[in-house]
């Protein structure tokens, strides 16, 4: 499946001359490029059947039932030369996911043959699709919503099973009812509102009066603020958090990034200042990925080399989300570790006590909750995890995986809010229920973007299959 969700909503917004395109079929390899045992080469359109039975001699296309798969031989139809033996899927319009017919041929997954067959099916007639144009066929057809699109993309780089859990959450609509359901509510009080307007004659007609508004709008606008809240947690869930682990030379820095990696990735010694550059690895933390940078021991020191490193520390401590501070158990608080201590109190941070396995002189400051460890024993490194998941606050993210993670969903959200709570404030300032309603069509425009539905004349279709008003 060839998906870029960026395209798609590049084109949507810029609403790109696509009609007439829409009538052509398209074709496209869907597996990943290079040698395998099987390519799949996917056609959709109106005439992706006419154009596989004139290299598909084996049978006719038109005459199999759909969501059938079949074995024949794919044939040059210029030279009669045999290119393939193939299995051929055949699904109908609408029951596919472009909504319209699509044909996938299964050869196999040489380039040469691979390119073969996506080259008759091009001089036969076909045009070679756009990035991500079979899932903006699928979402021009009404078959998914933007929503939806974007949650294909996200399965296809999930690296967790929790990011894995949420785009296949956004892919069964999930999001688009959580939006939806604040639509309706938003479009019931705008129809009351424009029925107050319009037709006051009507016994039937609750009156709508700044005091009746406002309880409905206000809690409109905090079930908004409770979804921009948790989306927060989606973000994190599918980012993953960047995490650097600071400390002076020698405190266990690279031991501790090598055991959450399992792998020797950093160079472990005893040597102070052994590591001068940022050393960097991806972890899966109980379903949260965890970005680490392993940085250089911060201390006062003369070799060039190793001062270089040390301002990477402070950049990296200063673009984290989260800040792992190691301390010593083993050796009292230096003037560097207290200066760490300092610099970090106002990141996301945890301080971690490495080397518990030998006789304590530390003198530990204040009330933190410390981790104690032992990179040497490996002992604490699940107490360090757990904490890391209250810090990422994912704690008790599987408690529910309907979160809006993705920026342009969030941004149209917090943009419907800034409306909504304008609506607010013109009920509150006893505004004529008319500009009112200004800002709670534009909330519900808004709603509709995330959706990626266009706004215009739906609120007259809604209000009219609500209210009986010519009755």
């Amino acid at each position: 499946m060839t998906i870029n969700c960026d395209n798609i909503l590049v084109d949507i917004i810029n609403n790109k001359g696509y009609d007439s395109m829409m009538n052509d079929t398209i074709c496209a390899i869907s597996t990943p490029y290079g040698e395998g045992a099987i390519s799949i080469i996917r056609i959709s359109g109106s005439s992706a059947f006419n154009i596989v039975n004139k290299l598909f001699l084996s049978k006719d296309l038109n005459k199999l039932r759909t969501h059938t798969m079949h074995y024949g031989k794919l044939f040059d139809n210029k030279t009669n030369e045999i290119i393939d033996e193939v299995m051929i899927s055949v699904m109908r319009a609408p029951k596919s996911f472009t909504t319209e017919d699509i044909v996938e041929i299964n050869c196999h997954g040489g380039l040469y043959v691979t390119k073969k067959v996506l080259e008759l099916l091009l001089t036969n007639g076909a045009r070679l699709a756009e990035p991500g144009e079979f899932t903006k066929r699928a979402f021009l057809n009404g078959r998914i919503d933007l929503t939806q699109a974007e949650s294909i993309m996200d399965m296809i780089n999930a690296k967790t099973a929790a990011s894995l859990k949420m785009a296949n959450q956004g892919l069964s609509g999930s999001i688009s009812k959580l939006i939806t359901s604040l639509k309706d509510k938003i479009i019931d009080i705008i129809g009351k509102v424009e029925v107050n307007i319009d037709y006051p004659e009507y016994d039937d007609v609750e009156v709508l009066t700044h005091e009746v508004l406002k309880p409905t709008v206000f809690s409109l606008l905090k079930q908004i603020d409770e979804i921009l809240e948790k989306s927060q947690t989606g973000i994190i869930m599918k980012e993953g958090i960047k995490t650097a682990i600071v400390g002076r030379p020698n405190v266990g820095k690279s031991s501790i990034l090598n055991l959450l990696l399992d792998e020797d990735k950093a160079i472990v010694t005893d040597i102070a200042g052994t590591t001068r550059d940022l050393v960097e690895g991806n972890i899966n933390v109980k379903g949260l990925l965890l970005k680490l940078i392993d940085t250089a021991g911060i201390r006062n020191t003369s070799d060039t080399v190793e001062r270089i490193g040390i301002k990477k520390s402070y950049t990296a401590i200063n673009d984290a989300d989260l800040v792992i501070l190691v301390l010593d158990y083993s050796s009292d608080l230096t003037k560097d570790d207290k200066e760490l201590m300092k610099r970090v109190k106002t990141k996301n941070h945890i301080i971690v006590v490495n080397k518990v396995d030998l006789p304590k002189k530390i003198q530990l400051i204040g009330n933190s909750n410390y981790v104690m460890i032992s990179t040497n024993e490996e002992t604490g490194i699940e107490n360090l995890k757990s904490a890391i998941l209250e810090k990422a606050g994912v704690s008790d993210y599987k408690k529910d995986l309907t979160y809006l993670s993705n920026i342009r969903q969030i941004t149209k959200l917090k943009e419907a809010r800034y409306s909504l709570k304008d609506a607010l404030e013109s009920i509150r300032d006893s505004m004529p229920v008319d500009l009112i309603s200004i800002d709670l069509q534009n909330t519900y425009y808004l709603l509709n973007e995330i959706l990626g539905i266009q706004s215009t004349d739906l609120i007259i279709d809604e209000l009219f299959s609500r209210f009986c008003l010519g009755k």
